[in-house]
């Protein structure tokens, strides 16, 4: 079975002296149940794992004391707790079971994780601060999906990184069917609404099925208003956008300005975070999706950006759009005093006069064209281009 690198860093946390809690966090359906069942290969610590599905504080008071006692019976162990997220106010139980842990020198090291990211990371903000470690387990990334599934590089831009997905492909009416009742609704449903007061749930959904239709094209707040059946406002959209950003399903990328603070007032382009959700949404074939060069270009440059928001989450680094009059850039990275323009080839029609143009406003940027014969789509996504000057 493949192994993430995700894998590999809990292996290795599982077998450093006790630090801190480790948690493993992304949106659902990429793997983080497998990867911590990986982890847990040749390690000579006691483990005791369980899964929260319908529990309370007793069940993880009782299961964190069954840890205690083989950390106690061997000296040490390793507790894995997953969908930590599904017992109410769980971090005030995590936090005080581990601050009683680290007064009586209990040698256990605990990992959680869960399919919530929303949820979680509101709980680790709300009470367990300086004590944990992030993990990310973000959508598939397309050398992943190669090696594991055989890809091409046209089935990743079409059919996107959610593992359990790929076991569908042949089949485009069931895959999609999975992207939407497996990925979508759940998360939606039970992450996106569980994580804030959502006034207008029925708007929520619409707003993604919009944003994600319409993923890597601009579209103002008040289009989407005026797209939308729901009635409500600017700011409301805006917070929901937010919301779907945070569980990792779609971002409105905001204009590139140097010299502003703040460019949340622009209008978005919007971004999914995975091709498939596009692709799904789009209800197209793939062979007919491929066969229309608006489809595909706005296809390409979703796996694109999607690709970017992964990467500058894990390597702290920001991305957005650029646009002058006419003239546009498709992303721009910043990372402190470091610019870096790119421009998509994805073959809707399109010249480079917007990159001539930043460059003109901010010739300190580097510059790239994916789709180049220097930069070929298939060598970045695979992640052999730096994307900084050095």
């Amino acid at each position: 079975m493949y192994e993430r690198t995700v894998a590999k860093a809990l292996h290795a946390r599982m077998l450093e002296p006790l630090g801190l809690m480790q948690v493993l966090t992304g949106p659902r359906q990429t793997g983080k149940s497998t990867a911590l069942k990986q982890a847990c290969a040749s390690v000579p610590s006691p483990i005791h794992s369980a899964s929260a599905d319908l529990a309370d504080h007793l069940w993880l008071r009782t299961e964190w004391q069954q840890a205690r006692n083989l950390a106690s019976a061997r000296g040490e162990a390793i507790l894995i707790v997953d969908e930590v997220q599904k017992i109410p106010s769980w971090s005030s139980v995590v936090k005080e079971l581990w601050d009683e842990d680290r007064r009586n020198d209990v040698d256990l090291k605990v990992f959680l994780s869960g399919s919530s990211s929303l949820l979680l990371t509101k709980g680790l903000d709300e009470s367990l601060m300086g004590r944990f470690e992030l993990l990310r387990s973000p959508q598939w990334s397309f050398s992943e999906c190669r090696d594991a599934f055989g890809y091409s590089l046209d089935d990743f831009i079409y059919f996107g990184g959610y593992p359990r997905s790929a076991q569908f492909v042949s089949d485009e009416s069931r895959w999609r069917r999975f992207i939407v009742d497996s990925i979508v609704e759940p998360t939606i449903s039970q992450d996106v609404l569980a994580m804030a007061p959502v006034k207008k749930p029925a708007l929520m959904r619409s707003l993604f099925t919009l944003g994600t239709q319409f993923s890597a094209q601009e579209l103002s707040y008040n289009k989407m208003l005026g797209q939308l059946q729901d009635a409500g406002n600017t700011v409301t959209i805006a917070e929901y956008l937010d919301l779907l950003s945070a569980a990792g399903m779609l971002t409105g990328l905001q204009k590139f300005d140097i010299r502003k603070v703040s460019t949340r007032k622009s209008s978005p382009r919007l971004m999914a975070h995975d091709s498939s959700l596009q692709s799904a949404l789009l209800d197209l074939p793939k062979e007919y999706a491929m066969r229309n060069t608006s489809t595909w270009g706005h296809l390409v440059e979703t796996t694109v950006g999607a690709y970017l928001l992964h990467r500058g989450v894990e390597e702290g680094f920001q991305v957005f759009w650029w646009r002058e009059g006419t003239k546009e850039v498709d992303f721009v990275l910043r990372k402190g005093e470091q610019i870096t323009a790119i421009e998509v080839k994805s073959g809707r029609p399109k010249g480079l006069a917007g990159m001539k143009a930043f460059l003109s406003e901010y010739p300190q940027a580097f510059r790239m064209v994916i789709g180049s014969p220097e930069t070929s789509l298939e060598r970045f996504l695979s992640g052999d281009v730096p994307l900084f000057l050095i």
